[in-house]
């Protein structure tokens, strides 16, 4: 075998334009592939992150049947205590759940007294939110970056439409799910920039406010969102959570709660997953670069030696061998453009890097991109170019094999 490499490294030096001109295709390729993979995951997992910390959280637990109806923001779906409590054992088991914050959605009436809006609001606990959404106070944009009673956090879109300003007394109206109607005055705390662009209409107040304008006694939560130490643990937790809550049954013999992780919340998902479906073609392309370039190379080798194949099968050199030969001299071109590719890939992913380039993500502004490349990806790409180098040469490799001797002596 090792005699078989020295020859096929040698045939790839007697022709040292086609060689470097074949291996620097295939090494384009893969440094096109390395750049757009680390560029397109770390835009992919930098929103992920701005979305799930910011106000979504990984995982979301409900009642059975809020989310079909979240839009009407139905507090008929609540958890009472007694359900709140169990979820809450159970989450506290779970070593994989960092933190989690429960809360209460509901529709409201925002007036300034002499104009009236519509408003969503989430009643929190400021602590237990801050630690399970960790940017979620990052986007306030004025005023104070926390929450108190008596305080309304309200969102960009609606304190331009409404002129209202830090420090300004509104008023929230709601209906309770009795009917009744109740109001409460606050005062504006804080002003907060949406995490995904115009359209927010998403305020907070305290958990203890949102009791009071409903005249709750003990709070009914609409939702629980959890934040994990490990992202990737996401599907481990989630099954884990599911499998345990619908266990949990009403008297009706349904399940009590829903699980959905935050793939099934946000519309953002299908850009990630139009991401990866862009990666998994730009890895077919590269493919296909590889096929036809060390295909186009075979085909030339083994045209232009039918002498020299016809006269080492004269002597005697097995077909497998002839064949071998030629394999490895399109396993060699492709380890050689993928390895230099490789280095290449990852010193320019370092350099935009240190280049801190900026980018605008809907109302974010002056977000890092920070591209990052994971050694498993160097390993994938070199593969495929390594598997595809060997299977473009498989063709010329077993015409060479099948030369008669006496004709390919009598080629000119």
């Amino acid at each position: 075998m090792r005699n078989l490499f020295k020859i096929a490294i040698r045939n790839l030096l007697r022709y040292k334009r086609r060689t470097l001109l074949t291996a620097s295709l295939v090494s384009v390729g893969v440094v096109a592939v390395i750049v757009f993979v680390s560029i397109s995951g770390s835009f992919k997992k930098m929103m992920v992150g701005e979305i799930t910390d910011s106000f979504l959280g990984h995982i979301q637990i409900h009642r059975k049947g809020y989310v079909a109806s979240i839009d009407n923001l139905p507090l008929t779906l609540g958890m009472n205590p007694q359900a709140l409590k169990k979820v809450k054992e159970l989450l506290d088991g779970i070593p994989e759940v960092e933190a989690y914050s429960p809360r209460m959605k509901f529709g409201a009436m925002f007036s300034i007294f002499v104009e009236t809006t519509n408003i969503r609001l989430n009643g929190i606990y400021p602590e237990q939110e801050s630690r399970a959404q960790p940017l979620l106070f990052s986007r306030v944009v004025k005023g104070e970056q926390t929450l108190k009673p008596g305080g309304i956090i309200v969102p960009d879109l609606l304190a331009k439409g409404m002129k209202v300003k830090v420090g300004d007394m509104i008023v929230i109206v709601a209906t309770n799910k009795d009917g009744s109607v109740n109001g409460k005055q606050f005062t504006v705390s804080g002003i907060m920039e949406s995490a995904t662009g115009p359209g927010g209409r998403d305020g907070y107040i305290h958990m203890a406010d949102a009791m009071e304008v409903l005249r709750m006694e003990q709070p009914e939560i609409s939702e629980i969102a959890l934040r994990l130490k490990d992202f990737d643990k996401l599907q481990e937790v989630y099954g884990a959570l599911n499998a345990e809550l619908s266990q949990e049954l009403n008297k009706q013999g349904k399940p009590v709660f829903e699980v959905h992780t935050w793939e099934k919340l946000s519309p953002f998902y299908n850009i990630a997953r139009m991401i990866d479906l862009m990666t998994f073609f730009i890895k077919l392309t590269l493919i296909a670069i590889v096929l036809i370039s060390i295909m186009n190379v075979m085909v030339m080798a083994v045209y232009e030696r039918i002498r020299e194949i016809g006269t080492i099968a004269a002597i005697g050199t097995p077909p497998a061998k002839i064949l071998s030969m030629f394999v490895l001299e399109g396993f060699s071109l492709g380890v050689f453009g993928a390895v230099v590719g490789n280095v290449l890939g990852v010193g320019i992913v370092y350099i935009l890097n240190i280049s801190k380039l900026t980018f605008d993500f809907g109302r974010q502004k002056g977000l890092i991109l920070s591209p990052s490349i994971d050694f498993n990806e160097i390993i994938v790409v070199s593969i495929i170019v390594i598997i595809a180098s060997v299977l473009a040469s498989i063709q010329p490799a077993y015409k060479a094999s099948k030369m008669e001797p006496i004709k390919a002596l009598r080629h000119v």
